[in-house]
C-alpha cells in the first residue's frame, strides 16, 4: 500500500472514529483505494461536505473531515500520474530481463500445470525463433491462447507476462498489454463495429490484446448481428497481424468451450488452450499471507487457523460465484477494515497494535 493510502485510510479511521460511524467512513476510504470506486468517492466527498457544514459539529472534528478531504484528493492526485506513467511505459521496452520475467511467473502462487505449459509454450517458440533465424524449416502457428477457468485464477496476470516475455524473445515488437471487453469491440448500430475493432487492433499491434469473458462477444446468440460482426473483423485479424500481436481470449470453461464451438473459423486460429485450476485451501493461505506481507501487516497465529478453516469451508462448498484469489483479497479488506475500527479507539497504540491482525478482527466475517 502507498504513503498516500496509508494516510487516507489512518484519517479515515479517526474521523470515523470521532463521528461514530460504525465503519462507514472506513469502508468508503478502502473501497475507494481499491477499486477506485466512483460511487464510493462520491459518498466519503458528501460524508465530508456534510460534516464541515455542520454549525453543530465540534471544530476539532471538521478540521479532521478536512484533512481526509485533502487526503483525498493528494491520493487521485497520486494516482492520476500513476497511471500517466503507467500508460507511457506500456510503448516502451520492459527493463526487467528474461530471466526476472520468467522468475516472475513462478512467484506466482499455485497455477503449477499453468506455469508448465507457459514455459513449454515459451521454449517451443524461442526454438522456432531460432530456427528461422538459422534458415531451418520452421512452423507458422498462431500465437494466441485461450485461458479457461474460473474468475481470479490469475489469467489477466499471466496475460502480461507472457506479453513482456514474447518482447525478449523477439516474437512482439512492443509487448504492451490491452485489455478489451464487449464494450470496447461491439458498436451500437451497424457497420460501425468493424471500426471499433479495428481500433482496439491497431492499438494492440505489437503487443497483447486480452479480451475476458469473451464469450459476451455473442451473448444474444444468432440474433446478435452486432456479434458476428465483430467475430468476423476479429477472426479477420488474427490472421492479419499474426507475425506481431497476439490475442488471448478468456473466461469461464464452460461457456469458452460452447464459444469455440459455435465458430469454428476462430477455433482454428488458436491452438493452446490453457486450463487455470481453482487455488486450495494452503494456495488461498498463501495469498493472504502474501498481501500481509506487503502492507505491513502480521496474523495472529490463532487467526491464521480460522482462516485456513474459513477457507476450507469455502471451498468445500464453493458454486459459481467461487471468487479464488478475489476471496483472499476480499477477506484482507475486511480484516484491515475491522482493524482499523478496533486500534481506532486506541489512545496511543504501539506499532505492534497497528500491524498485528487478531482473531478479533475476523469475527463475524
Amino acid at each position: 500500500m502507498d504513503k498516500y493510502s496509508k494516510v487516507l485510510i489512518n484519517n479515515a479511521s479517526k474521523l470515523d472514529a470521532v463521528t461514530n460511524s460504525s465503519g462507514s467512513i472506513i469502508k468508503l476510504a478502502n473501497t475507494i483505494i481499491v477499486d477506485h470506486s466512483r460511487q464510493s468517492t462520491i459518498g466519503l466527498l458528501q460524508k465530508l461536505s456534510n460534516i464541515i457544514e455542520n454549525p453543530n459539529i465540534q471544530v476539532e472534528i471538521k478540521q479532521i473531515a478536512k484533512v481526509v478531504h485533502s487526503n483525498l484528493l493528494m491520493y487521485f492526485g497520486y494516482i492520476s500520474i500513476h497511471e500517466l506513467c503507467k500508460e507511457s511505459n506500456d510503448s516502451v521496452d520492459d527493463p526487467r530481463t528474461l530471466q526476472e520475467l520468467l522468475e516472475e511467473l513462478n512467484s506466482l502462487i499455485g497455477l503449477q500445470s499453468v506455469k508448465s505449459k507457459v514455459q513449454d509454450l515459451l521454449a517451443y517458440q524461442k526454438v522456432q525463433q531460432l530456427r528461422r533465424n538459422n534458415n531451418l524449416f520452421s512452423e507458422k502457428n498462431t500465437l494466441h491462447l485461450a485461458f479457461t477457468g474460473n474468475p481470479g485464477t490469475g489469467k489477466t496476470t499471466v496475460a502480461r507476462i507472457v506479453g513482456h516475455i514474447y518482447k525478449k524473445i523477439g516474437l512482439l515488437s512492443k509487448g504492451h498489454f490491452v485489455e478489451a471487453s464487449r464494450t470496447d469491440l461491439i458498436a451500437g448500430y451497424q457497420g460501425q463495429t468493424a471500426l471499433k475493432v479495428q481500433k482496439v487492433i491497431q492499438q494492440a499491434k505489437g503487443g497483447v490484446l486480452f479480451i475476458d469473458e469473451a464469450y459476451s462477444i455473442t451473448e444474444n446468440d444468432q440474433s446478435d448481428s452486432y456479434g458476428k460482426e465483430c467475430l468476423t473483423e476479429l477472426t479477420k485479424a488474427l490472421e492479419d497481424y499474426r507475425e506481431d500481436l497476439v490475442v488471448i481470449v478468456a473466461g469461464y470453461t464452460e461457456p469458452m468451450r460452447k464459444f469455440f464451438d459455435s465458430n469454428l473459423g476462430l477455433k482454428s486460429r488458436f491452438n493452446t488452450f490453457i486450463e487455470f485450476d481453482d487455488y486450495s485451501t494452503e494456495e488461498l493461505d498463501r495469498i493472504l499471507e502474501s498481501m500481509c506481507y506487503k502492507n505491513d501487516y502480521l496474523l495472529d497465529s490463532d487467526l491464521k487457523k480460522k482462516i485456513h478453516n474459513y477457507f476450507e469451508n469455502k471451498i468445500a462448498n464453493k458454486d459459481s460465484s467461487f471468487a479464488n484469489g478475489r476471496l483472499a483479497r476480499n477477506l484482507f479488506e475486511d480484516l484491515i477494515i475491522r482493524h482499523a475500527r478496533r486500534i481506532s479507539t486506541y489512545s496511543n497504540p504501539s506499532k505492534s497494535d497497528l500491524s498485528t491482525l487478531l482473531p478479533i478482527d475476523f469475527n463475524d466475517l
